[in-house]
């Protein structure tokens, strides 16, 4: 049971700290949004955009939990898989990826995403600007996703 207890770690840290850069991002961003539509809320759609974008690292990380749940077995139709010390350790790390570049990138995310708020807030017609810089940060929760994704399938059971 300890190998299995090992591995659903793995998941559980790509869904949390993922999950909790996420908070922390759309927390940051949705500040910023608040305090422009207080004074402008015909600018919530543009707005809305921005404070969404850092909650995509949480999404990463749940598909990567559920996607690491279905391949033990835990999850679908398939047989649980019985692990080696190794091989639970292999999932484990697999999952650290998405995990903490979820995290760190949703956080910076959020306040880059903020600072888009502010300057659409001066410049309505520059929010499409704030969105490509925010972007530019979501690369990296998505490479951390993809080298999770391809730990994870190259594993041998």
């Amino acid at each position: 049971m300890g190998e299995l207890a090992i591995a659903i770690l793995g998941a559980c840290l790509a869904v949390t700290l993922a999950g909790i850069g996420s908070a922390i991002g759309v927390g940051l961003a949705g500040q910023a949004s608040a305090g422009v539509m207080s004074e402008d809320p015909e600018k919530f759609g543009r707005l809305l955009i921005l404070v969404g974008l850092p909650g995509t690292q949480g999404i990463y990380g749940f598909v990567a939990g559920f996607l690491t749940l279905m391949r033990l077995g835990l999850i679908g139709a398939g047989d649980k898989v019985v692990l080696t010390f190794p091989q639970a350790w292999q999932v484990f790390f697999a999952c650290i990826p998405v995990a903490l570049a979820g995290l760190v990138s949703a956080i910076h995310q959020g306040k880059v995403c903020a600072a888009g708020v502010e300057m659409t807030a001066k410049q309505p017609a520059d929010s499409g600007k704030a969105m490509v810089m925010g972007i530019f940060v979501e690369l990296y929760a998505v490479l951390g996703f993809v080298i999770t994704f391809l730990l994870l399938f190259s594993i041998q059971f």
